[in-house]
């Protein structure tokens, strides 16, 4: 067996009372990609600061090439070949995709001007090797550029000559398909090209199709190192929280009230033709491909995109709204698909942003009172079990399972009628999934209508009693939660055309 290019023997980590790593053993070896998988808190994170310098073990060793090396700082850290790709990349947006490539090693000409046709030389080099010259030029500037592309960018600053080990965390997080099929293209260049790649993920599918081998990591501790072609999802889950998938979900009957949602013939200028009811105690699934107008559906209702035609009706009467404002005062809520940008005040306590949506319940005479505030928020936050220090807490600092919790916690003190989820665990792991699961289950129990937008199959199957498919903007088909599968979802999903195929089973 070849030496690894990177590997940590007994490391150990403790921050106050928290045992964060313990014993961990993980060799890392060239032109393989290890998969490193585990919930928020496994221990994952605390092993990529070890690795990048910023902590140092409080017992065992990291070995570079089978030598020890004390890294003491993310410099010597990059000194020894091993780079880490974090989820939200850093990049300046003032500044060109070359400069940013290469910022901290640009050279001058007659020591006072920049060599901007060296710059432009090796930036081009860069963007042919990885396939990107026809969306990214050296001279453009950084500002408005996707997820996907400022992620490539700080990949080949990463790779500057002397890169050995490649981190990945949660790098297709907010990537849309073909971004990330273009991600994994360029981690199996790197692969080829003999750099040991770290790939750090919730998504399993990928996991599965990307890595060579699979290590799984469980409060703190290494619980399994295996080849991939050992595993399968379910193995997976089974490895991370102790129990299989199935066990996530409570599949059953449910009792169904009146309607309390209903879209007819709504068409807005990226859906058109939608109709379909929501009743109380009822979970809609909606599926199909990334760009189908699934998250279209869920604007028109909330009034983020207005309607060109047809009609909507919330709790029976009839409804247009031109505002979320008007959303909120019909009953209705929403969990949008990126919690940070669009639903939470990250620099604001949980507090905060729970308390957002419910003014009238945090006043008193028509004054605020802050008693009656923390009395409310301090009941949801137990009631959903947010794992965090105080209410007080800025939600920044928060897992993206208990950020997403506080989202949840903010409609249940508001308790509408109504509950749109788009993409509700997307970025958390497994353990905190079961928890919105849950959650998601016993909100319905409680006769809570609720739309569901998901892009993971097995949460729609696990979780609707209907799924509504949709395909170029239309809904192609229904499906209901007996006789649907992955393979008639996708089926549905990928027919081509645009005329609607009514499939309803009762």
């Amino acid at each position: 067996m070849t030496v690894p290019v990177v590997s940590v023997e007994d490391v150990s980590k403790r921050f106050g009372a928290v045992q964060a790593l313990r014993d961990v053993s993980i060799a890392f070896h060239a032109g393989e990609i290890t998969a490193l998988i585990g919930e928020n808190g496994a221990g994952k994170s605390t092993l990529m600061r070890v690795l990048e310098g910023e902590h140092r073990p409080d017992a065992g060793k990291v070995l570079v090439d089978g030598q020890p090396v004390q890294l003491t700082s993310p410099r010597m850290a990059h000194g020894a070949g091993i780079r880490v790709i974090h989820q939200e990349p850093e990049i300046i947006p003032e500044l060109t995709v070359a400069e940013n490539i290469f910022i901290g090693d640009i050279k001058a000409r007659a020591g006072l001007f920049l060599d901007r046709a060296d710059l432009e030389r090796r930036s081009l080099e860069l963007l042919r090797t990885f396939g990107v010259i026809d969306v990214l030029s050296p001279g453009q500037r950084c500002f408005g550029l996707s997820p996907a592309l400022r992620q490539l960018i700080e990949i080949m600053r990463a790779l500057r000559p002397g890169a050995r080990l490649l981190a990945f965390d949660e790098p297709t997080s907010s990537l849309t398909e073909d971004e990330a099929q273009r991600l994994f293209r360029v981690i199996r260049r790197l692969k080829a090209d003999g750099v040991a790649v770290i790939y750090i993920s919730h998504r399993l599918r990928e996991i599965i199709e990307l890595a060579d081998r699979c290590v799984v990591m469980r409060d703190g501790s290494r619980v399994a190192d295996e080849p991939i072609a050992a595993l399968d999802e379910q193995r997976m889950v089974r490895l991370m929280v102790g129990r299989p998938v199935s066990d996530l979900f409570n599949r059953r009957e449910r009792t169904l009230g009146p309607v309390r949602l209903a879209l007819e013939g709504v068409t807005t200028r990226r859906v058109e033709g939608i109709s379909f009811e929501v009743r109380a105690g009822e979970i809609v699934g909606l599926g199909g491909l990334v760009g189908a107008g699934r998250t279209e559906v869920a604007r028109a209702i909330v009034g983020l995109d207005p309607l060109l035609s047809g009609q909507m009706a919330a709790g029976g009467r009839p409804y247009r709204p031109r505002e979320p404002a008007d959303a909120v005062a019909a009953g209705i809520g929403l969990v949008p698909e990126d919690r940070k940008q669009e639903a939470l005040l990250l620099m604001q306590a949980v507090r905060d942003n729970v308390s957002l949506v419910v003014p009238d319940k945090v006043s008193r005479y028509g004054f605020f009172s802050r008693r009656r505030e923390r009395a409310l928020v301090a009941r949801h936050v137990a009631e959903l079990r947010v794992k965090t220090p105080s209410i007080d807490q800025a939600v920044s600092k928060l897992s993206g399972g208990n950020q997403q919790k506080v989202v949840f916690a903010r409609w249940q003190a508001r308790g509408p009628a109504v509950l749109i989820l788009d993409e509700p665990t997307r970025g958390i792991d497994v353990g905190a999934k079961a928890e919105i699961y849950r959650l998601v289950e016993s909100l319905a129990d409680q006769g809570l209508a609720i739309l569901l937008i998901s892009s993971e199959m097995p949460e729609l199957l696990g979780l609707a009693d209907r799924i509504l498919v949709m395909q170029g903007g239309r809904i192609s088909g229904e499906l209901a939660w007996r006789e649907a599968s992955e393979e008639a979802v996708l089926a549905l999903a990928m027919r081509s055309g645009r005329e609607t195929i009514e499939r309803r089973v009762s």
